[in-house]
């Protein structure tokens, strides 16, 4: 039932993937990417990668040792992730100016437009907010009867909105 247009994954769906502190949310992360990865339809970022590591590596706890954070960015290098060039700092910068994002979250929305991404899933930015025709989805906000791999995309406004810091949540 998952897409076959690509589906562009934000760093915290990885991390919790790895999160064992969090069930829910690992439970429905590793669904996604299993499903994705089988599909051949998940996309993600050099940069997307990088928060990967360093927050895996130290922020979880208890954190990943580096040779399994490691690992997993080798195996997700399979996904080819849209790299960072001036071409896509430009976009960036256009995502930036036009929406008010911080410049982090202007990189991912880049990339995924890069990559023809019509759909984001994140926990980071507006869900239901559309960017240039990739629209954001928190998959951890699903209603009870709504299957997780069931995403359709709609036309939602995104509108100048304050977004937290990119990156996992501190917790209470």
């Amino acid at each position: 039932m998952y897409s076959r247009t690509p589906v562009f994954i934000d760093t915290n769906i990885f991390l919790y993937a790895r999160d064992a502190s969090e069930p829910t949310k690992q439970a429905i992360a590793l669904q996604l990417l299993e499903g994705l990865w089988r599909a051949g339809t998940g996309r993600t970022s050099v940069q997307a990668l990088n928060e990967f590591y360093v927050n895996a590596t130290g922020k979880l706890k208890p954190g990943l040792p580096a040779d399994v954070a490691w690992e997993d960015v080798r195996a997700l290098g399979e996904w080819n992730p849209q790299t960072i060039d001036v071409p896509l700092l430009a976009a960036a910068r256009s995502v930036e100016a036009r929406y008010g994002l911080s410049w982090w979250d202007s990189l991912m929305v880049a990339a995924a437009q890069a990559q023809g991404c019509e759909l984001m899933l994140s926990e980071d930015l507006q869900h239901g907010a559309r960017y240039d025709g990739v629209e954001v989805r928190n998959p951890f906000r699903l209603a009870v009867s709504e299957d997780v791999p069931a995403y359709a995309t709609g036309t939602v406004s995104a509108g100048r909105v304050a977004h937290p810091r990119r990156g996992r949540p501190r917790k209470a």
